[in-house]
């Protein structure tokens, strides 16, 4: 029993459950599971040509299509190779699948919010409401958020995220990072309110190795309105 309910509790983690999807991700539980229980690639919310010219068509559909995916595969691989494990009782084996779940958990729950946290230019509105509330009383305004954010990120060694996250002890907006896939909730305990993909795959092909140039233009396809419903589900 103790087992079954372990590997229960990974598979929430990683949104493969829906009782989870709706604390880590913000999403609708179909896009992270499918209905027997493993992990699926979420549909994007637009065309992969919708974030043009900040983002080309090519890297949205090589990001989603093939790196995605690999995530997605993974994850339900080692989740399956998992659960033969507890069955069983092969402790050193399930401990030594860990690290893989986490990675391509991580790497399906970053993206799966990645690509509701982005949406055609000019199609959000800036923040405003609670959302600009907190950020000009946590950072002084919304520009110089973003110059921290992007300080920041820019300087992630390798692969990794910048996030604009919630500390729900403190009632602050806090920006941060995290190496490879790491997800922010699980490795943290902030809340992701944003999350910003700085792997190459994600800019390479149109940015080539200047990180700092592919920061500057993705804020102008945040989706702030999102961003805003992650803060309000996060702060309720």
């Amino acid at each position: 029993m103790a087992r079954r309910s372990s590997l229960s509790t990974i598979k929430r983690m990683v949104g493969v459950l829906p009782e989870q999807t709706s604390v880590i991700a913000g999403s609708s539980s179909s896009t992270l599971h499918g209905s027997r229980g493993k992990a699926t690639l979420p549909d994007l919310p637009y065309d992969y040509s919708a974030l043009n010219p900040v983002i080309i068509p090519e890297i949205m559909e090589l990001h989603h299509k093939k790196h995605h995916q690999t995530y997605v595969t993974n994850l339900n691989s080692f989740l399956e190779q998992l659960a033969e494990a507890e069955h069983a009782g092969d402790v050193n084996k399930m401990i030594a699948l860990q690290s893989a779940i986490k990675f391509n958990g991580g790497g399906h729950l970053n993206h799966s919010m990645f690509w509701e946290m982005l949406c055609p230019p000019g199609s959000s509105e800036p923040p405003q409401g609670k959302l600009l509330d907190m950020i000009e009383r946590d950072f002084g305004s919304l520009d110089t958020m973003i110059s921290k954010f992007n300080g920041k990120t820019a300087a992630v060694q390798g692969s990794g995220w910048g996030w604009l996250g919630y500390n729900t002890e403190s009632d602050k907006l806090v920006v941060a990072t995290t190496a490879n896939q790491d997800p922010l909730q699980a490795t943290t305990g902030l809340i992701p309110l944003l999350g910003i993909d700085v792997w190459e795959h994600a800019y390479y092909l149109q940015y080539k190795n200047v990180r700092p140039d592919y920061l500057k233009e993705i804020w102008k396809v945040v989706n702030w309105n999102n961003v805003a419903d992650r803060l309000k589900n996060a702060s309720s």
